[in-house]
């Protein structure tokens, strides 16, 4: 697989510092995927069914107490002790929890009952299964405290860097149980209460604010809270001996009297001064666009890939980890604060509505300055192209990834999940327009209700969405994100001339896909004239081999198709004259006037059905009898011409009707012998 060598051959440079510096040449996105890519997936559990994001208990918000002291002189330990104060709600009855706690990584000492009994429990599997002291009924809390150990082994979750000083957590996507026990899926959010004991020369950051940090002779004891509910794969501890702060105040756009925090970690030898110029701004401009920022404090802190962790940036709610002070990664991860933390996928087959999202952002970040023709150079020339050069060829959303989260390369794919997720939000902006688009997208993004601080799910995402926007977008998802690939066009077209300074360009829509179904898309036909301006049609492309028939009264002389290269993921060609052996689909449903009229005692009737429908074609008299019945059954979308006999039928003026779906159309026609 392309990414996987590709990832593994930059890692080889990286590593001899032939590319060291080579960061801001690349897109926050790739530096992204990178990271992720490489990181190891802890092994899973298959405790859930299938797409559903509801457990026996809730847990409320964990309590932290972790002793990292001994961690910051040699020999540099990854071991250290640990307390977990677990409260929890009740949703279905139980007389014991089951938590993810990596084998390796974590020794349990003992687990008690706040106000109660020490309870049983057994640690294997990765699983901790602790026997409740009794059967708790839904709706009742309950708080427990684990004493543990986090072991002296290199697992992927918690990293010592040695004599570099930096002592951190990175947990995406299930790394959150090799530091603590937990519930490790992304839809079960709590609050965190995290208190860290280090050496006094360190600094450490975490999720929330500052609550306090207190000096107790050679040892600093931080202690951070976050009020809002944070997945645990987004909870984090991020440290060095040595960093330095900058802190910059970002006044609320509701209440500029109001300021928040964000605070940027530099270890000696590098600057923030770049990032530092432009908090405020990207603040700003996300906030006006998706609704003001949502938390108390928010920053980013620098580890190097020497201290492990190699490409790229984690956005770790309200405290991201970059590689590399630059501007592409921080304006990714920082789109993430909206949409991946404020608001984060339900389950591992919605991560699109993360990294799709932040990926698209970092081309709106083009049009802040450039406008839009500099986000759609970022479009198809950052994501587009990437993901059409390389695509491994799977869909954008796998509901299989519920049950199994996939490998890394396959879940934190660049071409996929990051450009392809990119382009496919670029699609439902250019489908809904830019005015429905952005409304509808802030809609969603402060609906405290259903998703802000809480989870969602791609057809959660597109209920929304249509909800604001007036329409059913499931056609949308349905082809674009759960199916791979791409459109590969063949579109056909002919002008005509029809008499009286009238002609008719007749396009043909045609996608030949094999690897996939039909996409349906809003499509751009622009008609070029002999005389005056160009003319660019939009119409909905609903069918395969869908004909589209467009009258103008000046000559037309050629046509382009997609001109402005909106459907960024696609192929196309487009020649001129139309394949008459090809089963072509009507635009729309019509009923035409029957030829000849008047008739004796045989006419044509022709009729277009755009859509698979049962359809009826009726003929009445002048009192409303019906007297004949053509056609009465199930017809698959095409265009349909029907001989009429009327040999039976005394002479006079008939009505014939069409029925099909919600259409109704009916028209006069005249009998003569």
């Amino acid at each position: 697989m392309k990414k996987l060598i590709f990832s593994v051959f930059l890692l080889a440079l990286f590593t001899t510092g032939l590319i060291a510096q080579d960061f801001n040449n690349m897109t926050g996105a790739q530096i992204c995927s990178m990271r992720r890519s490489k990181t190891h997936l802890p092994e899973t559990d298959f405790l859930y069914s299938p797409n559903t994001p509801r457990h026996s208990f809730d847990v409320q918000n964990y309590k932290l107490n972790v002793d990292l002291y001994a961690c910051y002189f040699s020999p540099y330990p990854k071991s250290f002790k640990a307390s977990n104060t677990m409260t929890f709600k009740v949703d279905s009855t139980l007389s014991s929890i089951n938590l993810n706690a990596n084998n390796t990584s974590l020794t349990i000492d003992s687990i008690r009952l706040v106000g109660g009994p020490v309870l049983v429990y057994a640690h294997s599997n990765n699983i901790l299964t602790i026997t409740m002291n009794r059967t708790y009924n839904v709706g009742e809390v309950a708080t427990i405290v684990i004493y543990y150990r986090h072991n002296n082994v290199t697992d992927n979750s918690f990293y010592n860097s040695g004599s570099t000083g930096y002592v951190f957590t990175d947990a995406e996507p299930e790394g959150a149980r090799g530091w603590f026990p937990c519930w490790d899926r992304p839809f079960d959010k709590a609050t965190l209460d995290l208190t860290a004991k280090v050496a006094s020369t360190v600094r450490l950051g975490s999720n929330g604010r500052l609550n306090d940090s207190t000096i107790t002779g050679d040892s600093i004891y931080y202690h951070w809270v976050s009020r809002d509910p944070i997945s645990t794969y987004l909870m984090v501890m991020t440290s060095k001996v040595g960093y330095t702060i900058d802190i910059v105040y970002w006044h609320k756009i509701s209440n500029p009297s109001d300021s928040i925090p964000l605070r940027l970690y530099s270890p000696s030898g590098t600057s923030s001064a770049s990032i530092k110029a432009i908090m405020n701004t990207m603040t700003d401009y996300y906030s006006n666009t998706w609704g003001e920022h949502p938390f108390e404090k928010n920053g980013f802190c620098y580890v190097p890939s020497s201290a492990g962790f190699i490409w790229g940036g984690m956005e770790n709610q309200t405290l991201t980890t970059i590689y590399a002070w630059s501007q592409s990664v921080c304006v990714h991860e920082y789109a993430h604060q909206w949409f991946g933390d404020m608001i984060t996928c339900a389950t591992w087959s919605n991560i699109w509505l993360n990294e799709g999202f932040a990926t698209w952002n970092e081309a709106y970040w083009q049009e802040r300055t450039g406008g839009y023709a500099a986000y759609k150079s970022a479009i198809i020339n950052n994501d587009a192209s990437d993901y059409l050069s390389y695509n491994p060829g799977w869909a954008i959303s796998v509901p299989s990834w519920d049950v199994t989260t996939p490998d890394e390369n396959t879940l934190f794919n660049y071409e996929i999940t990051y450009c392809k997720g990119a382009c496919v939000l670029h699609l439902l902006r250019y489908t809904l327009g830019d005015s429905l688009f952005f409304a509808a997208m802030k809609s969603y993004a402060t609906d405290t209700v259903n998703f802000k601080f809480k989870n969602s799910t791609i057809p959660d995402f597109f209920t929304k969405i249509g909800s604001v926007a007036g329409q059913d977008l499931s056609w949308f998802y349905n082809a674009w994100i759960y199916q791979p690939n791409h459109p590969q066009y063949q579109n056909g077209y002919n002008i005509t001339n029809v008499g009286s300074g009238q002609w008719r360009v007749n396009f043909l829509a045609k996608q030949v896909q094999t690897n996939a179904g039909f996409f349906p898309i809003p499509i751009q036909v622009k008609v070029s004239f002999t005389t005056g301006a160009d003319t660019t049609v939009k119409v909905m492309n609903s069918a395969n081999n869908q004909l589209f028939s467009f009258y103008f009264n000046r000559q037309p002389t050629a046509v382009v198709f997609d001109p402005t290269n909106e459907i960024v993921i696609k192929t196309a060609s487009l020649v001129l004259g139309i394949d008459e052996t090809t089963p072509m689909v009507p635009a729309e449903y019509k009923l035409s006037q029957n030829y000849p009229n008047p008739f004796n005692p045989v006419t044509t009737i022709d009729y277009d059905i755009p859509r698979n429908s049962n359809v009826k074609l009726a003929i009445y008299d002048m009192t409303g009898r019906e007297v004949a019945v053509p056609v009465n059954e199930f017809k698959t979308a095409g265009k349909y011409s029907l001989n009429f006999n009327a040999m039976k039928l005394a002479s006079g003026i008939y009505y014939y009707r069409l029925q099909a779906g919600d259409f109704t159309e009916t028209r006069k026609m005249t009998l003569l012998k």
